[in-house]
């Protein structure tokens, strides 16, 4: 493989523990009380975390993301941290969320538009030569809504989308309490449906999809400020501010009308770094729901930010681990 030759610096602060919660009804209990490892890996940052089968977090860990972010790097950085998280080999059971679709059999990440060099990658193969820990793979957003069905915001939910906006936009969904990932293993790439087909042109070879509006760059081509600072502004009744988090609460609520004629869910999650923001484009969102979605398409719909922040992932792929290995 095509490894880096400057192994990654791994940060000692692990820290722990956690108190976590019992899961819902709605997912059953792993049947063994046994540790698991959940990693969330992004462009910038790998986020670890140690749990038991409670979902309660035992240590934590973060690391920065090789960059560039190769696979070879990658998977050195994740197989040092994982052995730095769990020394003793606590857990012998690995789950990685990654920014794009696995294959089925969640060997294989499938391709990431937004990482360098990442087109069918054997990742799960290499850690586990690496670890000598089983390993499985998924979308980073699966993982997330995974973490929120088990003990966030969509506990007891049937029909939920998650939408991550951030970086990109990154999507999930659960139909009946269960994951669904299409019969490839790729399906749910939500943020790289169409909204505009002469728009800006997207890493998938789409033109227009909804993460080129409704991303960090997409927020930056209505306005030169940093999202932080454009919040500041709108908290602060700033009217040029709060009219681009209109503008954007209209272009995410055009997506999320055809992904709700399709998928009519009960709720719908909003993770990443803009979704702190929510409380300025929700408004905007709805006004559009209302106006382009049949009443019998949105009944009880609700739409409520996440609930475990950045943690979500890492949660999700530890449940993903136990659910598929035992």
């Amino acid at each position: 493989m095509n490894q880096s030759s400057d192994a990654p610096s791994i940060d000692p602060s692990v820290r722990g523990p956690e108190a976590g919660s019992s899961p819902e009804p709605g997912l059953s209990a792993p049947a063994r009380s046994r540790q698991v490892i959940g990693v969330d890996l992004g462009g910038t940052a790998i986020k670890l975390g140690r749990f038991d089968d409670q979902g309660q977090l035992l240590a934590e860990l973060e690391v920065a993301t090789p960059q560039p972010a190769l696979p070879g790097a990658v998977t050195m950085a994740i197989a040092e941290a994982v052995d730095q998280l769990d020394p003793e080999r606590r857990a012998d059971r690995v789950g990685v969320g990654l920014p794009g679709p696995t294959d089925r059999a969640a060997r294989l990440a499938r391709i990431s538009i937004n990482l360098p060099g990442w087109l069918d990658v054997p990742l799960a193969d290499w850690l586990e030569s690496r670890l000598q820990r089983r390993v499985t793979l998924g979308n980073d957003a699966n993982c997330a809504l995974l973490g929120e069905a088990w003990l966030g915001a969509a506990r007891a939910c049937g029909d939920t989308i998650l939408l991550t906006l951030g970086t990109g936009v990154g999507g999930g969904v659960l139909l009946g309490g269960s994951l669904f990932t299409g019969h490839g293993g790729a399906a749910g790439e939500l943020g790289l449906i169409g909204l505009d087909p002469d728009g800006p042109p997207c890493r998938s070879g789409n033109r227009g999809s909804l993460e080129q509006y409704c991303s960090i760059a997409g927020l930056g081509r209505l306005s030169p400020l940093e999202p932080a600072e454009l919040c500041r502004l709108a908290d602060a009744g700033d009217r040029a501010a709060l009219a681009v988090w209109t503008r954007y609460g209209q272009l995410l609520g055009i997506g999320l009308s055809s992904l709700l004629y399709v998928l009519t869910p009960e709720l719908v999650l909003l993770g990443g770094g803009l979704s702190g923001a929510s409380h300025h484009f929700l408004p905007a969102v709805w006004a559009e729901l209302e106006q382009r979605v049949l009443a019998v398409s949105r009944v009880g719909l609700e739409i409520r930010p996440c609930a475990l922040g950045n943690g979500a992932g890492r949660l999700g792929a530890a449940r993903l681990a136990l659910d598929r290995l035992g």
